[in-house]
């Protein structure tokens, strides 16, 4: 008798169970994000470069000397993330990072190395992101980007860090 209570908890069809795991949005997005990752790695080898080190750079480009702490929520990254991430472009010598004084915050630019780096990232970027939209039609590929970005939006309040991308420079 306690073995039939025991396999009340057994799927009677473990394909069905894995099918609706596989058809899950998180798995598919976790998935679909471990690709992504993948081809840009494999687009931007020779330069040594990950999505989330593009990113810091591309961010930096266009807002010289932003704090850690802006950096971070411009990217969606925690503080543990973007710390791991400087610090290895800082060791390759593509940014640098300064205290400000009389301050806590960190300030952080691009090298001059750092700008030509992400100036060589701009094709395998470019490649990487088509080589991930290939499989879809132009029609397919605004679709997903737009169902992509109100998913996010409307669910930001439940991300881990907050996004909040930087203000633009005044004129």
């Amino acid at each position: 008798m306690d073995s039939l209570v025991e396999l009340s908890h057994v799927p009677q069809k473990p394909s069905a169970t894995l099918s609706r795991l596989y058809a899950r949005p998180g798995f598919l997005l976790r998935r679909a994000h471990q690709i992504s990752a993948a081809v840009f790695e494999d687009e931007c080898r020779d330069l040594q470069l990950t999505p989330a080190q593009f990113g810091v750079l591309t961010v930096l480009d266009a807002h010289p000397g932003l704090g850690q702490s802006n950096l971070a929520r411009a990217l969606g990254f925690d503080k543990v993330t973007v710390l791991r991430v400087l610090r290895g472009l800082e060791t390759r010598g593509l940014v640098e990072r300064q205290t400000e004084e009389g301050k806590r915050n960190v300030s952080v630019a691009l090298t001059p190395a750092g700008v030509q780096v992400l100036a060589q990232a701009q094709r395998p970027a470019e490649r990487a992101y088509r080589r991930l939209l290939g499989p879809l039609d132009a029609q397919q590929q605004d679709q997903l980007l737009q169902l992509l970005q109100l998913l996010t939006g409307e669910l930001e309040d439940h991300a881990r860090a907050a996004f909040v991308p930087p203000a633009e420079p005044r004129a």
